[in-house]
């Protein structure tokens, strides 16, 4: 039977000795100096920060594309949605043949994906030539926070993920803070387009800087094409079905913690998406660059919500296994996002809705800033211990369950950011919100069930999960 003192998680495979396991363990975190690893951790944040600054830097310019094409605001919203769709397919494709083939060769065929479709929306003439490209653009970028997790997952041992994980979503985060400033400001003095061609640009860089400085960080064999190098056959080609992963949403823990953190960043979108229709109407603004700085409070948030989040997870965790004797328990690490799911993230949503609803001028605007600010503190409060424990309890397959938990998410989120301005325009902008936080709300019950009864979850169906020696 299992209890909080003894997790259900498989014991080590091969090796029996507990010093050599230890040995085997330290050697395999051992094989990137720390300068390496940084510079590691700096190639895949470029990867992970695409599909946030294509996100971002296209949401300001909404209005101004419905303008161009002569289309409305909500149908051109739709290319967000598709967007997120097309990145969730791209996610789970990504990391599975990442788990297969390796890192390094993953990134080599997906960046480029990503600089095509960026000059292909740079050169839309029309609103189904500019889903298309946006399509693609997503699915090329859609390996970057899967396949980055992963990467983190092969080079940092158990003590050390959170914080690296945290400054992995700090890196990428920089998408939020800065993308809606550059895209609304391209579009108020230049065109939209202008932005789309840059990020082309920066997909061509980031593809020559990853062949030159990017090593394959897989952990020796554990790549499923290693048992063919390994072999007589020598190396193939082998078709995977990048959907073979599905079935570790059978876990309950894992179908949990996705819950909370598609509830949470559910926020994140209600907030930022239609921010050029709520706030912009609201208090009068229509300048395109104004309206894009007005996204820098919550990515300011998230540049500093994510590191903290990282280290607190890290704290529990060490402290925990101390009080339990050395015990590991995976779900302590989840004890660092209660706050953000229980307080920032519901009560910024819902107090933004007020503040937009019933505060007038300069105060109103000052107010909704404040919130956007602890929201994005608040996301990634919840979302970077999440993200690490989905690492620590599927070790072996950090990429593949990052990959279906996103897509997952990602399917979530793209269906509520689809209906975030049609409800707005039926109900208010209040009770949207005030809705949203109760999703929040019962997202933060779901992590407080996860915390207090993971072991159980755990026993209910076992999908091979990792053990503290190869963590």
């Amino acid at each position: 039977m299992a209890t909080e003192t003894s997790p259900l998680l498989h014991p080590p495979e091969d090796v029996t000795d507990l010093a050599l396991q230890a040995q085997i363990h330290e050697a395999v975190y051992k094989r990137f100096s720390p300068s390496r690893k940084r510079v590691i951790v700096a190639l895949v944040s470029g990867a992970g920060l695409a599909p946030l600054f294509a996100s971002g830097s296209f949401v300001p310019s909404i209005p101004q594309i419905a303008r161009e094409f002569n289309s409305t605001g909500p149908v051109i919203n739709l290319a967000v949605s598709l967007s997120l769709l097309a990145n969730s397919v791209g996610t789970i494709t990504w990391a599975t043949y990442s788990g297969f083939y390796g890192r390094r060769p993953i990134y080599l065929a997906s960046v480029p994906i990503f600089a095509l479709g960026s000059f292909g929306v740079a050169i839309s003439r029309t609103v189904p030539e500019l889903m298309l490209w946006r399509v693609l653009q997503a699915f090329g970028a859609g390996g970057g926070l899967s396949v980055g997790a992963g990467v983190i997952g092969d080079i940092y041992k158990l003590e050390e993920r959170g914080t690296a994980m945290g400054v992995f979503f700090a890196a990428c985060l920089l998408g939020p803070a800065l993308a809606p400033v550059a895209g609304g400001a391209a579009a108020h003095y230049a065109s939209w387009r202008i932005m789309q061609l840059a990020l082309g640009v920066a997909g061509v860089v980031m593809f020559v800087l990853m062949f030159a400085f990017l090593p394959e960080t897989s952990q020796p064999h554990s790549r499923g094409v290693d048992k063919y190098v390994e072999s007589e056959e020598g190396w193939r080609w082998v078709w995977v079905n990048p959907f073979e992963h599905v079935g570790l949403l059978k876990s309950p823990n894992v179908i949990a913690v996705c819950f909370v953190g598609a509830t949470t960043l559910v926020t994140d979108y209600v907030l930022l998406i239609p921010l050029s229709y709520t706030i912009g109407e609201r208090y009068n603004i229509h300048n395109e660059a104004i309206i894009g700085a007005m996204f820098l409070p919550a990515g300011l948030g998230n540049i500093i919500g994510a590191p903290l989040a990282g280290r607190i997870s890290d704290h529990v965790v060490i402290s925990w296994r101390k009080r339990r004797g050395g015990v590991w328990v995976p779900e302590d690490r989840l004890r660092g996002a209660l706050a953000g799911a229980l307080v920032f993230v519901p009560l910024s949503v819902l107090l933004a809705g007020a503040v937009m609803q019933f505060v007038d001028g300069k105060l109103g605007i000052v107010l909704v800033l404040v919130c956007l600010f602890v929201n994005g503190i608040g996301v990634d409060l919840v979302l970077t211990p999440c993200s690490a424990y989905y690492v620590d309890i599927l070790h072996s397959r950090s990429a593949e369950i990052m990959s279906v938990t996103n897509a997952l998410r990602g399917a979530i989120t793209a269906v509520a950011s689809a209906g975030v301005l049609p409800l707005i325009n039926r109900i208010g902008v209040f009770p949207t919100n005030a809705i949203t936080a109760g999703f929040a709300w019962l997202g933060a019950g779901a992590l407080w069930a996860t915390i207090r009864y993971g072991d159980r979850m755990r026993a209910w169906v076992d999908i091979g999960y990792s053990t503290l020696a190869n963590n």
